[in-house]
Order: structure tokens, then C-alpha cells, then sequence
């Protein structure tokens, strides 16, 4: 094991967050601790995805864990919330940096959001090594925004990412369909860039806990965790409902929160088709149980700006997956290349409908989709790559 190090975590998505970066950042974290290592973070308390605070004292053995925004509200409107998010965390960061980064040996920004590490720049010693590490590329899915006001906001992304992104020793990104782009649109050296796959996080019991939300005698056909712009969540109700009329013994199910869930529940009139809140972390492995098919949406022309963070659970499973990502995106060739089911390349819903029936009538081999994924998606290997 390496030398014991004193690093510091920023980011507001973290512990108890279900879901998304603050799933990630709190695994990552622990990973880190349990390896030996002092671990403090910068949060906020827990808001995501129903983007409303929800003040937390829970702990985690071995993290110290700083929370702010208790007092915070956010709007509906997506583009003013993110606004908030930027802003208010940037003055948390300012006020609490000088004290949190004494005897700090490695400060692990985790993008996004960016605009608090950009500021603090700065201020911190030049001693301390930073390592980002990068999550979403936010400018992927700011080009594609029309009017004036998104084109203003696509330029500030563009300048303050650059910023981070350059002024980072390492970089570390999720996948190479990321790294590969960053390093186009901000000119970045390729000697500190690296790349590691989210990692498995699941554990082996499962409980029983769930249940009653399910038919046992029809098939689930289920999307689980955050839902927003990148998840093309209007398509997918659309495809549930049109595949729920031409394949018989289904229900269509989605396991989240927030504010497209709602938009969704209000004109879904399906009754084949159901919404739930997520599951608790313990429920995880049973959710994945009692799906027969997951469903992992990308919009198209995004796969370059993320990589489900959730996908290495979901092949470590006994359930099926559906993957909809953009033809020869990172995903696409790994699925080809190990042979794993099922992926499509297009959000035309006759051949969504028609590879689910594919997918339905199938057998899996689920000792090779397991196989693959831990082989792929260890957490060993991001820890290695942020302490080298």
C-alpha cells in the first residue's frame, strides 16, 4: 500500500445521495479510507436528484464530512438551479478551503460542477497535488442548446472547464470517449490524462424488500436512477408505452425522483406503466433481481459526455441490459467486443420495441456478463491511478 495520504474530496454530491456523483463520490471515498487514508470532504447536504436540501448528521467511519447549503432552495427551472448549485457552492468552497487544506497532500476536485474549483484556484498551496476527476463533460451537453441565453452560458462552460482542466496535475475520466474529447476541446497535454471505468459497488445479499411492487407473473422491464436531459426520458415513456401495446406480459416501470419524473407521471395514461421512488441502497441488488431487462438510455449525440455510472451494477447482475447509446461510441464497440447483449444505435421506436422482444427471448450467459464486468469496473484500479 502507498504511504499514507491526507486528501481532500470537493464536491456537493455526496453521502446519504442514492444516486449518480453522490453514489460515486461516497464509494470512491470510502475506497480511499478503507485503503488507509485520511479523507475529509467538501458537501453539501444531501439534495439530489429531488434537488431540495435535506439537512443530513449522518457519518461515515474513517470521513470527515463538511456540509453547507442547509439553508439553500432551488428553483424548477433547470438552468437557474444549476446557476444556484454553481454559485452557492463556489462561497461554501471560499469560505472553508484555508482551514481544509492544511497538511492536504492531494485536493480531488470532482467535475462537475466546476466553477468552485476555477475560483479557489488561486488559493490553494502549491504544494498540493490535483487530481480531477471528471464525471460528466458539461459542455457536451450545453452545444446542442439553442437561444442566446444557452450559447452565453456554453461559453462560460467552455472557459471555465479549460480553466480546471488544465490547471490540474492529473485528470482522470470515466471513459475514453471523455478523455478524448476534453482533450480536443481544451488542448490538453496527454501525459496527465488517464482513464478508468466506474467501478461495481454491489454486494452479494440480496433482500426481500420489495416485492409488492411487482407482478411475479409478467415480465419488468425497468429504468432505475437519476432521469434528466441526457437520459431522454420523454423518448423513453414513449417507447414503454408503444412496446407495452405489441408485447404482450409486460410492466413498464420507472425507479426515481426528481423533477422529470413528475413531468412524466402527469401525462403518463398508461396503466401498464409504473412510477416509484428509488429504492434504498440496500434494495439495489433485489431491484436488479426482479428486473427481467434494465434499461440504459443515452440521448444521442451524448455518449461523449458521460458513462453510466450505474452500468458496471447492472452487468455484475443476473438482470438483462438494454443499452440505447450512439453508434460507434465507447459503449457501443465494448459491448461488441465482449460479446455482452443487448445495445442499439437508434431511438427509432419500431426497432427499440423490436430488440426488446430480441432481448425477451434470449438466453443470457450471466457468468460472461459478470466475468466482463469485473474484469472491467474495479475500484482498486481508480484508487491506484488517483495516489500514483
Amino acid at each position: 500500500m502507498s504511504r499514507k495520504k491526507n486528501i481532500l474530496i470537493i464536491s456537493p454530491f455526496f453521502y446519504p445521495e442514492p444516486i449518480s456523483t453522490g453514489k460515486f463520490n461516497t464509494d470512491f471515498a470510502t475506497a480511499l479510507s478503507r485503503n488507509g487514508h485520511c479523507v475529509t470532504i467538501l458537501c453539501y447536504h444531501p439534495f439530489y436528484p429531488n434537488w431540495k436540501i435535506k439537512k443530513s448528521n449522518d457519518t461515515i467511519k474513517g470521513i470527515k464530512i463538511i456540509r453547507g447549503g442547509n439553508f439553500l432552495s432551488f428553483t424548477k427551472k433547470s438552468l437557474i438551479r444549476r446557476i444556484i448549485l454553481e454559485f452557492s457552492f463556489t462561497f461554501f468552497i471560499l469560505r472553508k478551503i484555508a482551514k481544509y487544506q492544511k497538511g492536504v497532500d492531494i485536493v480531488i476536485p470532482v467535475f462537475p460542477p466546476s466553477f468552485a474549483f476555477f475560483t479557489v484556484l488561486p488559493f490553494l498551496n502549491k504544494s498540493i497535488r490535483k487530481t480531477g476527476l471528471v464525471h460528466d463533460l458539461q459542455e457536451i451537453y450545453s452545444e446542442n442548446q439553442t437561444g442566446f441565453i444557452n450559447k452565453i452560458v456554453h461559453y462560460f462552460i467552455h472557459i471555465i472547464e479549460k480553466k480546471c482542466y488544465r490547471n490540474c496535475d492529473k485528470l482522470i475520466f470515466l471513459s475514453k470517449e471523455m478523455k478524448d474529447k476534453a482533450k480536443h476541446l481544451y488542448d490538453l497535454t496527454e501525459e496527465k490524462l488517464e482513464v478508468q471505468y466506474p467501478f461495481i459497488t454491489i454486494k452479494d445479499k440480496i433482500t426481500e424488500d420489495i416485492s409488492a411492487l411487482f407482478n411475479k407473473n409478467r415480465k419488468s422491464i425497468v429504468y432505475s436512477g437519476a432521469l434528466g436531459e441526457k437520459q431522454n426520458p420523454e423518448k423513453l415513456l414513449l417507447f414503454f408505452n408503444e412496446a407495452s401495446k405489441k408485447i404482450n406480459n409486460l410492466d413498464f416501470y420507472f425507479f426515481s425522483n426528481g423533477e422529470e419524473i413528475k413531468k412524466l407521471k402527469k401525462i403518463n395514461n398508461n396503466p401498464k406503466i409504473f412510477f416509484h421512488s428509488l429504492v434504498k441502497r440496500e434494495n439495489l441488488e433485489e431491484l436488479y433481481k426482479r428486473s427481467d431487462v434494465q434499461i440504459v438510455p443515452q440521448k444521442e449525440g451524448t455518449s461523449a459526455g458521460s458513462l453510466p455510472s450505474k452500468l458496471p451494477n447492472l452487468l455484475a447482475s443476473d438482470c438483462k441490459v438494454f443499452l440505447i447509446t450512439d453508434k460507434n461510441s465507447e459503449l457501443h464497440k465494448l459491448f461488441k467486443k465482449h460479446k455482452l447483449d443487448f445495445v442499439t444505435t437508434s431511438w427509432n421506436i419500431t426497432d427499440m420495441v423490436f430488440k426488446l422482444q430480441e432481448i425477451l427471448e434470449k438466453d443470457i450467459d450471466f457468468k460472461h456478463q459478470k466475468k466482463i464486468a469485473k474484469k472491467i469496473f474495479t475500484i482498486e484500479e481508480m484508487v491506484n491511478k488517483v495516489l500514483k
